[in-house]
């Protein structure tokens, strides 16, 4: 082959390239979920049947970007226990796509599902990640009619419990105090109801459980040990629900439903321990009357959807112990209250089909008080810590090989390490 058919030849193959990777190029995005209670699907699959190599998932808002060349597309969704939704898409411009998944029966002899890759944890680069339905953590037997969470964490590789009965856990050596526990996004400093008996989780009232035992991603801020990452339901948006539980220590109610249907929702749970009114009549007339021990919490949530590009989440928890000791003379008597309030408001704003922006305004505050009477001198000791936070997180989809995480927060931490008063 003479020079010039070489030369010739290569200008082709380069123009050939160019048209190639110049050809024009559209983005498939929007959001999935369950089409029975309105609430985001985190992690859904989104690809292209007839090239399952091309895809994506949904992120912690049930969002999605794909960004693909022109053509037609049978675009899948799935999601475990939903049935599979095929949609054909003529991508000749961007295309909002908002996908909702209806329940799937399943019926058959045997069957083996598996969730994810067996060798995921060792090729991904969030190896220590493990993910904990809500619906896998209430399949498993129960203390006392109580679903707990962190009873659940105790019992994956690599984690152990601070003790018999402790809801505390250590996470590969590192101790309680240097594990990151969120609700919501907002750090939870005192995990434990009845001095660690119980954690402060509302099973009824969580969507998400997320552990990291190792390489926590930069927006978590660092953490010695680990980050548990809870994520509270939504409420249901389409009708009313309620659901509550008898249990031998608590009982517990949840409330949720539309107040604007398809377009906002609430969910409200609350929970209140018993065994202050159990032990009254066994300690009347005794030297212990007047002395008792409960707990409570309340957590809430409500979202309101303006557009496709706007939602705003205004979420919160309250939760205290009480302990009470009294002297039957009235020459001493102490209270010792102690607990947790957190408050988060989010929005969620979607600039284009490949940039979506979560900002988020934290408030928490834990407190622990002793209010001592001792022949009527008050002593009052109060300690605690509280957080203002501001941060903002951003997703951005450039292609469907690529996933780009970026953001800034600040927090404003006020300790309070000993107050006294008499």
């Amino acid at each position: 082959m003479g020079l010039i058919h070489k030369i010739l030849l290569s200008a082709g193959l380069l123009l050939f390239a160019v048209l190639v990777y110049s050809q024009e190029k559209y983005t498939i995005s929007g959001y999935v979920k369950d089409a029975e209670t309105g609430e985001t699907l985190i992690g859904a699959n989104v690809y292209d049947k007839n090239n399952t190599t091309t895809g994506t998932t949904t992120n912690l808002y049930g969002f999605f970007s794909m960004t693909l060349p022109e053509a037609t597309y049978t675009i899948a969704v799935t999601y475990l226990g939903f049935e599979t939704k095929e949609m054909e898409v003529v991508l000749d411009k961007d295309v909002r796509l908002n996908v909702d998944m209806g329940y799937k029966a399943i019926i058959s002899k045997e069957i083996v599902v598996t969730g994810e890759k067996k060798d995921k944890n060792v090729e991904s680069t969030e190896m220590g990640k493990v993910e904990l339905p809500v619906e896998k953590i209430k399949t498993l037997p129960v203390l006392f009619g109580e679903v707990d969470v962190l009873k659940t964490i105790q019992l994956l590789p690599g984690v152990s419990s601070a003790g018999e009965g402790n809801s505390g856990f250590y996470v590969r050596g590192g101790g309680p105090d240097q594990n990151l526990i969120l609700l919501d996004e907002a750090v939870v400093y005192n995990s434990g109801h009845l001095f660690g008996f119980f954690s402060v989780f509302n099973a009824d009232a969580l969507k998400k459980t997320t552990l990291i035992k190792g390489g926590m991603p930069a927006n978590y801020g660092g953490r010695l040990s680990s980050v548990l990452d809870i994520v509270m339901k939504e409420g249901n948006n389409k009708e009313f629900h309620g659901a509550g539980g008898i249990g031998t220590i608590s009982s517990r109610l949840t409330l949720e439903g539309p107040f604007l249907k398809n377009k906002g929702s609430f969910i409200v749970s609350g929970r209140r321990s018993y065994i202050d009114v159990i032990l009254k009549p066994a300690l009347k007339g005794t030297d212990f009357e007047g002395n008792g021990y409960f707990f409570y919490d309340l957590n809430a949530k409500a979202n309101y959807r303006f557009s496709d590009k706007d939602r705003l989440y205004l979420s919160g928890y309250f939760g205290r112990d009480v302990f009470s000791f009294s002297d039957p003379t009235g020459f001493f008597n102490i209270n010792i209250p102690w607990g947790n309030a957190t408050t988060t408001l989010r929005w969620n704003h979607l600039f284009n089909d490949k940039l979506f922006m979560n900002a988020t305004a934290i408030y928490n505050d834990y407190n622990f008080e002793v209010d001592l009477n001792v022949d009527k001198i008050r002593f009052i000791l109060f300690s605690g810590i509280k957080d203002a936070n501001l941060k903002f997180d951003f997703d951005y989809f450039p292609s469907v090989l690529h996933n780009i995480k970026f953001g800034a927060n600040y927090t404003f931490h006020t300790f309070i390490p000993s107050t006294a008063t008499a």
